[in-house]
């Protein structure tokens, strides 16, 4: 395998792209609050699979967001030569993040399925570019020995793990895998442009 090289990106003349992702999870109920957190400062586009639709409130939905669904896939191709849109997608991208990252996202992706239009993005994704995943699902998923491995696969690629966090049931117990707050991702997302900014001088991401 080739050395990874980094990509040069100038954001002194414009805003990051941060393609932004929901996978089938409850956690997906954050995901508008998610978009809107990037959206005041970068450009962004979104991708929802069709197990996550259920729980995005559409109605709270960023309007400057354009979402994207397993449906426009191949709604704009007519002809040979025509655009694709997860190869689109991926060229227009500086940065992918998948949140909530379920358990199901996670092993097709550890395992290079790609059914769907967000896997097709990450299946066709140059790992070059800074990758994101905020996992989602419940302890005894989280503690799967098929986690363990699968996470141990995506490292191996490259994509950065924002890991989930403990949280209170209504029973009193505590677990883990819950997905990290909007506000957490979008901070440690812009935390990472902003040293790649100073230490590359003119935005350098690898």
């Amino acid at each position: 395998m080739e050395p990874i090289t980094p990509v040069q990106v100038n954001y002194a003349s414009r805003k990051p792209r941060i393609l932004l992702a929901a996978s089938g999870s409850v956690a997906a109920i954050k995901f508008s609050n998610l978009c809107q957190c990037f959206s005041e400062w970068a450009e962004v586009k979104a991708v929802a699979t069709k197990a996550s639709l259920p729980f995005i409130d559409a109605g709270s939905f960023p309007r400057n967001v354009d979402l994207y669904t397993d449906d426009d896939e191949w709604s704009v191709w007519k002809k040979v030569g025509d655009g694709v849109l997860h190869i689109e997608l991926r060229r227009w991208a500086d940065i992918m993040v998948i949140a909530p990252l379920s358990a199901n996202t996670l092993g097709k992706i550890a395992g290079g399925l790609c059914d769907n239009l967000l896997t097709c993005i990450v299946r066709a994704w140059d790992y070059k570019k800074p990758f994101f995943v905020a996992p989602a699902m419940n302890s005894f998923m989280w503690y799967n020995p098929f986690t363990e491995r699968h996470l141990m696969t995506i490292d191996e690629l490259g994509i950065s793990l924002i890991p989930p966090v403990s949280k209170r049931l209504p029973s009193g117990d505590y677990v883990n895998g819950a997905m990290e707050e909007p506000s957490f991702i979008f901070s440690t997302i812009r935390l990472f442009v902003k040293s790649r900014s100073q230490s590359g001088g003119s935005g350098t991401i690898s």
